[in-house]
């Protein structure tokens, strides 16, 4: 048995990527799911409500503070790995951070369809683990996804963090650009922009 030692086949050069794509999914799902449904249950939507302020801009000030705390968390991560493993990103940093912001677009909008009609809080963890969890397993963070059945890694492969870590994976790893991921920023996208309209319409403020 040889160790791999060559950069971009390490296992911290598979994980690190992966592990980044997994926080945005964390982050971004429990910070803003969770939050709106707790602050249904005190009873303070219905007071945002009666504000004059719209209410698409009160959901998506939740969006933008999570997209800046990803990105703080995205740069300790990063930073660290860059420190103590040399690990670098070989691609276009300029499609890293479209297909980022793709992966937060992505889970903002489930978040926000979650949240749009649960009351309770018990409700909302089951929910959110019920989304997170199958993920976490599935979608080759900490080990390659080909190693499940064949016929079982197409479904894989059509998950969102599949798609971001695959694509995050192929940037640092692979030295790719947008025309490798470009597929992956536009599904998240669509994604992200379908789940936030249903969610938005059906959101319950009472």
């Amino acid at each position: 048995i040889k160790p791999m030692t060559e950069k971009g086949t390490r296992y911290i050069d598979f994980l690190i990527p992966g592990l980044i794509a997994m926080n945005v999914m964390m982050s971004t799902m429990w910070g803003i799911s969770y939050t709106l449904i707790e602050t249904r249950t005190k009873k303070l939507l219905r007071r945002m409500v009666a504000t004059p302020m719209p209410k698409w801009e009160y959901i998506m000030s939740h969006i933008v503070a999570r997209i800046i705390l990803c990105f703080v968390e995205a740069t300790i991560v990063f930073s660290f790995a860059y420190y103590y493993f040399g690990i670098t990103i070989e691609g276009s940093v300029a499609a890293f951070i479209v297909l980022f912001l793709s992966g937060i677009v992505a889970f903002a909008g489930i978040s926000v369809l979650i949240a749009s009609r649960t009351a309770k809080t018990q409700v909302g963890n089951g929910l959110i683990n019920l989304i997170i969890m199958p993920m976490m397993l599935l979608s080759g963070i900490y080990f390659s996804y080909h190693n499940f059945p064949d016929p079982v890694i197409p479904f894989i492969q059509a998950l969102p963090l599949t798609m971001l870590a695959d694509g995050v994976r192929a940037i640092f790893n692979e030295s790719a650009g947008f025309d490798q991921v470009w597929k992956y920023i536009l599904i998240l996208n669509a994604l992200g922009f379908t789940t936030f309209t249903i969610g938005l319409k059906y959101f319950k403020w009472y």
